[in-house]
């Protein structure tokens, strides 16, 4: 009889196992979807700028995010940071794809770096905003409202773009026809004067940032070579003025929101209070946003609470 119990009992286990690793049964479901959002179109490997020299020319690209909508829609321009030695265009796509989702079109541009000097960095962020409001028809965009964004060295460029929508001196190159004056500008821990990016730190950092191979330095003086040994930023401090968002502050700007890390240890956070001051006393609208424990491009700056201010601020000051 226990024999036969556990024969009974095997068999019943072995039949469990089989059903356990049996194909799963054959299942329809209905699944109704209410449409909220639009689709999002990205547009790879557009080329918004040629540079042309004598012996060699280059194409400066974009990427773009457009939403697939019939009205028009208000532009933004993204500059990436990376020191002036760099220009990843094609980073920090969570802001990007955000700002994407709640309407905007959304270029990210890459320009020119050291061992170029300024204001090449700048006539390439003034020529890329030329691009979209030349080219407004062909992207849905509203050419009435277009907006900067950037974040370190891009948030300087932003910055830059912003405070000299005016000086025409700075729009070279293609569509020279159209405005390069943007209508809203963010930047995020960016600079606003190259004579003090280390202002408070400590003594060691102080004399990096005196040095004439910093990148600022390089970006304004430009490398040595032949019989100029370079030269230190604060060499010439109304040419680095110039070269600085500072330098031009006047009225009538276009409204700024700045973010900026209490921890930041590579861009003062001293440059994000010396620009909201300087621009609350010309009467520009301005937000200034500081984020506390955060640091200089770290993963704060990736999360939804930061995203979700920038895109609302957006969309407040440029739709």
């Amino acid at each position: 009889m226990s024999a036969l119990k556990t024969l009974a009992a095997a068999t019943i286990s072995a039949a469990m196992m089989a059903t356990a690793n049996a194909a799963p049964v054959a299942q329809t479901e209905t699944l109704k979807v209410e449409v909220t959002e639009s689709q999002i179109d990205e547009i790879g490997g557009v080329i918004y700028s040629q540079i042309h020299s004598r012996r060699a020319n280059r194409a400066l690209r974009m990427t773009l995010l457009v939403p697939r909508t019939a009205e028009k829609k208000p532009a933004i321009v993204y500059f990436p940071g990376g020191g002036f030695t760099s220009s990843d265009y094609e980073k920090f796509i969570e802001m990007r794809f955000a700002l994407a989702k709640a309407g905007f079109v959304v270029a990210a541009a890459e320009y020119r770096t050291v061992p170029n000097v300024f204001p090449a960095i700048l006539e390439d962020g003034k020529s890329a905003v030329r691009f979209l409001r030349a080219n407004a028809e062909v992207f849905g965009i509203d050419a009435s409202k277009i907006g900067v964004l950037g974040d370190s060295a891009g948030g300087y460029l932003s910055q830059m773009v912003a405070v000299t929508g005016g000086e025409k001196a700075f729009d070279k190159g293609d569509n020279l026809n159209v405005d390069s004056s943007v209508q809203a500008a963010v930047t995020l821990y960016g600079i606003s004067d190259l004579r003090n990016i280390g202002a408070g730190f400590d003594e060691a950092t102080q004399k990096v940032h005196e040095s004439p191979a910093v990148t600022e330095a390089l970006l304004v003086n430009g490398v040595a070579f032949r019989d100029f040994p370079g030269a230190s930023i604060t060499s010439d401090p109304q040419k680095a003025l110039a070269a600085s968002p500072l330098g031009h502050i006047k009225k009538d700007l276009p409204p700024f929101m700045i973010l900026h890390g209490s921890e930041d240890k590579l861009v003062s956070p001293v440059q994000s209070d010396q620009l909201f001051e300087a621009l609350k006393k010309n009467g520009t609208p301005v937000t200034y946003v500081k984020v506390e424990g955060a640091g200089h491009g770290d993963l704060p700056w990736f999360q939804k609470p930061i995203i979700d201010k920038v895109v609302a601020w957006f969309e407040n000051n440029l739709k």
